[in-house]
């Protein structure tokens, strides 16, 4: 016989896969990671990018070596011109004229970035003019946050309304809970690691939201679909219902979410790492934290956090106690079901349970079984005669 696969498995619920049994256990690393995420925003921070934090940009050309030894050389430059100034970020950018190293630094006064650039051209054997540079306020990173931050509550505010409508409001509190769950854990991972925050690591945030809300709506899609009318059997309980949604999904979320990490992998290691593309490292890092964490809170949190809610509900509750009542009456050998003759005593003769429920059963279209009054059948007085008069022959 040949082997079920894993995937058949798991949609048949033989895989043993048991998540809404083990929600507390969720709950608490879910707890846990979150409290580690505050602390580090509280202790450490972000590491702001220039557009956030304000500060200077050169670009020099890529001619003049390594990106390496271009840093180590800008830092030399900035040490003798001004003091306390030094690269935060350097990354090899291209461009229409070619392939340059963009060197980030902290904030410039003119006076600084002029010596800086004059000392940097003298350092490369450059003219001053081939190195290019700006600088940066933070009022725009602060524009780019604030209009992001209007965007997360108007995709918020239209996610909550259509998971009310399509599905219900528990339905809704749980997504939202989990799409929050999921950017609080990666900006607490973007903390922790000390990846530079940058507007395109903003737009990547809102890009995982939408990733997020897919993979949630799938498995609540399954999970409406497994319990609708289970308050009308007394078979498995709400929680086990949708523990049977997770297993049936879960193999769809899994190819969903390998499918689409593969070429934002393929552009982060790839294009940011091994090309030296940095343009793209902003953009790449987030999704791939994103969507990877994703998959983890649409699948550990979010349907867990569901069935507690559900759990609150009387009916919900009313039906779990009757699933656990009828499975304990089973268990302690009350197979017998109601209304079944009893099995023959010592001396008693052998009764068939089969003919006594039919015998007990009426016949379609019978008649109710009630009282007869004694004497002739119809209810007439015994003698058949009722009001005739005696020996009146009947016709």
């Amino acid at each position: 016989m040949a082997k079920t696969g894993l995937a058949s498995r798991l949609y048949a619920g033989e895989a043993g896969l048991d998540v809404i049994g083990r929600r507390k256990l969720w709950f608490g690393v879910a707890g846990a990671l979150i409290l580690i995420a505050v602390l580090s925003f509280a202790l450490r921070g972000f590491t702001l990018g220039i557009e956030f934090a304000g500060g200077n940009s050169f670009q020099v050309p890529a001619s003049v070596g390594t990106l390496d030894d271009a840093e180590r050389t800008v830092d030399a430059a900035l040490a003798s011109t001004a003091a306390g100034a030094e690269v935060v970020t350097a990354q090899k950018v291209g461009g229409t004229g070619g392939d340059f190293y963009e060197m980030r630094t902290s904030q410039l006064t003119a006076e600084q970035a002029n010596a800086a650039k004059t000392e940097m051209a003298r350092a490369f054997g450059i003219q001053p003019d081939q190195i290019s540079g700006n600088q940066v306020s933070e009022a725009w990173g602060s524009q780019v946050t604030s209009r992001a931050l209007l965007g997360l509550v108007i995709f918020i505010a239209l996610v909550t309304v259509y998971l009310v409508l399509r599905f219900e409001w528990r339905m809704a509190v749980a997504a939202v809970s989990s799409l929050f769950m999921n950017l609080i854990l990666t900006a607490g991972i973007y903390s922790l690691v000390g990846f530079e925050v940058t507007p395109s690591t903003i737009i990547g945030f809102l890009t995982i939201l939408g990733f997020a809300l897919y993979d949630v709506v799938v498995v609540f899609d399954k999970v409406q679909e497994n319990t609708r009318g289970i308050t009308a059997n007394n078979n498995q309980t709400y929680g086990e219902a949708a523990n049977l949604a997770i297993n049936q999904s879960l193999m769809r979320s899994l190819n969903t979410s390998v499918v689409a990490l593969l070429p934002v992998g393929g552009l982060l290691f790839i294009g940011a790492g091994l090309l030296g593309a940095g343009t793209l490292k902003d953009l790449g890092l987030v999704l791939f934290v994103g969507m990877a964490v994703a998959f983890l809170t649409s699948i550990l949190l979010a349907t867990p956090l569901l069935v507690l809610l559900k759990n609150y509900d009387l009916r919900i509750q009313a039906h779990n106690k009757r699933v656990l009542a009828r499975r304990g009456a089973l268990a302690g050998g009350e197979t017998t079901p109601k209304g079944t003759p009893r099995p023959a005593a010592d001396g008693d003769e052998p009764v068939d349970a089969d003919a006594a429920l039919a015998g007990a059963t009426p016949k379609v279209g019978a008649r109710p079984a009630g009282k007869r009054s004694t004497g002739a059948r119809g209810g007439r007085p015994a003698g058949g005669g009722g009001n005739r008069p005696g020996g009146a022959k009947r016709r």
